[in-house]
């Protein structure tokens, strides 16, 4: 055993050292092979049909907003699935989202997708999809915004520990933990909150062609099953994955549909920054819509 380990420990000093003796030619190669060889089994057939997902918690649009402007302007991409998964998260971002549907609708055909749950800011990033269909097992609404706070201050007096401020501005303290928010501190966070709900509701109404009087009947913070999201008519249609790429190639009009691969790396990679992300945001955003 010993002999054997001793062989394959002289097998990895050998290939390190040729690899630090002809650095450049290793990189070299490793780049001619990754830029000629095909990837996946997609051969070197170009997709035509763009597939992107949206999953967890929304923190920050940016890669995202990137792949729908990327799928809007090249002119190989006929049609756009976008799946979501999504309990909501922070407002400026899912609005950036909403708004890189928006543009991506208006020249594609993009049919949205509920993989799971769509609820919240996962909602109002959907709302300017051309369609919206839902899997049977789905939940979707939540079309709110709160904000929460701590009121740690009588844990601090057991402790004995004590804040000190120097502020300027009648509001400058308005959510802070370190004691109990006053009526005109928290009417001051009430014009927020509400000012957020009605640009969601409004957005909703227009996106979806709602009635915004008729709001409390899908908005009000509902959740909803897919049936019950379709009779409120947040939804267009009910399926399965299938179904929706179905729809996305029969509006995109391809003769021969090729759909886009994600590479298993940058899934898993997408997913750790994801969760990095989430764990950088415990504490929660000033308002946000889930």
């Amino acid at each position: 055993m010993m002999e054997f380990i001793k062989k394959i420990g002289s097998c990895m000093v050998t290939g390190l050292k040729f690899i630090q003796e002809h650095f450049k030619a290793t990189v070299l190669v490793l780049f001619v092979l990754w830029l000629f060889l095909p990837s996946g089994d997609e051969g070197i057939t170009p997709h035509n049909l763009q597939k992107i997902i949206l999953t967890g918690p929304i923190l920050d649009a940016t890669s995202i907003v990137e792949q729908l402007d990327e799928a809007r302007e090249k002119k190989d991409i006929k049609g756009v699935l976008f799946s979501i998964d999504s309990p909501g998260g922070a407002v400026a971002p899912s609005v950036e989202i909403a708004y890189a549907i928006k543009r991506l609708s208006e020249v594609k055909p993009t049919v949205v997708y509920a993989a799971g749950i769509m609820a919240s800011g996962g909602y109002y990033s959907a709302i300017w999809g051309n369609e919206i269909i839902a899997n049977p097992g789905s939940m979707i609404g939540s079309i709110g915004v709160i904000m929460q706070g701590a009121d740690i201050s009588e844990l601090m007096e057991k402790v004995g520990v004590k804040t000190q401020t120097v502020h300027a501005g009648t509001y400058k303290q308005v959510g802070t933990f370190d004691r109990k928010w006053s009526e005109v501190e928290r009417a001051e966070l009430d014009k927020v909150i509400g000012g957020t709900y009605a640009m969601f509701v409004t957005d909703v109404a227009r996106a979806r062609k709602l009635d915004p009087n008729l709001s409390s009947n899908y908005a009000d913070a509902h959740i909803f099953t897919a049936a019950q999201a379709q009779k409120v008519g947040l939804i267009d249609s009910i399926g399965v994955e299938f179904d929706a790429k179905k729809r996305v190639e029969t509006l995109s009009k391809v003769a021969e549909p090729i759909w886009n691969k994600e590479d298993p790396m940058d899934k898993f990679f997408k997913r750790f920054a994801a969760e990095g992300a989430s764990l950088a945001h415990m504490y929660f955003p000033p308002v946000s819509l889930q």
